[in-house]
């Protein structure tokens, strides 16, 4: 049995500093699910409802309602990727721990949402180029030096050419500490996105108060030229 600490965030983030030092950054992901679902530890990410912040994003860009193919990164227990279907998307969603994925399929045991075990790094060739929307959200923060700038260059390969990247993520200016897991992002860390051939569609560096804590976040939409 883990000891639960009152900061939900101590387990996953002990486990990250743990793959870190081991050289398997991502290895904490799988770690953490599966102690998580099989000793009722909280998941802070985890609010098991669609992500404010995305459908108030999603009421503000008239581009991302047409039902369309869409891919979910790091889907955790799948609630955006639930909300997303039923805005008539035809929605893949991965993650790389094949507990959540297993849990997500628990959950929604008729959903029309394909759900996969993936890892961003060796996604399938098949994607490349391929869907019209990915959401991004809160996954990028979780990464740590230059897997974060790997994995925004992996994902935008993912996109099809006019199709949309669409990111939500925590903030913070380049002169503020980066802090404990989740690091928020930079708004130069952001700014790369259009040397990767993208054009900005919106973008808002806003106070999130829907958490207990308010949140400095980013949120933006991005279209493959």
């Amino acid at each position: 049995m883990v000891t639960q600490s009152h900061d939900p965030r101590s387990l996953p983030r002990l486990l990250a500093e743990k793959a870190i030092a081991e050289g398997d950054p991502l290895a904490w992901f799988e770690r953490f699910y599966r102690l998580a679902l099989a000793e009722g530890y909280p998941i802070p990410w985890a609010d098991m409802k669609p992500n404010p912040n995305l459908v108030e994003l999603y009421e503000r860009i008239p581009d991302l309602r047409p039902p369309t193919n869409l891919l979910v990164v790091g889907c955790g227990l799948g609630d955006d990727a639930e909300w997303l279907a039923r805005q008539g998307h035809e929605v893949t969603a991965f993650d790389i721990s094949p507990s959540a994925i297993t849990q997500c399929c628990t959950r929604f045991p008729d959903s029309p949402v394909d759900y996969l075990v993936a890892d961003l790094f060796d996604s399938p060739d098949s994607w490349r180029n391929h869907f019209k929307i990915v959401l991004e959200s809160y996954t990028l923060q979780v990464l740590k030096g230059s897997l974060r700038n790997e994995a925004l260059l992996r994902i935008s390969e993912l996109i099809s050419p006019s199709g949309l990247l669409v990111l939500i993520s925590r903030g913070r200016t380049a002169s503020e500490s980066a802090g404990t897991m989740p690091w928020p992002l930079t708004r130069d860390e952001v700014d790369v996105i259009p040397e990767l051939g993208f054009r900005k569609l919106f973008f808002e560096d806003y106070l999130d108060r829907s958490e207990e804590t308010p949140v400095r976040r980013f949120r933006a939409c991005y279209q493959k030229l």
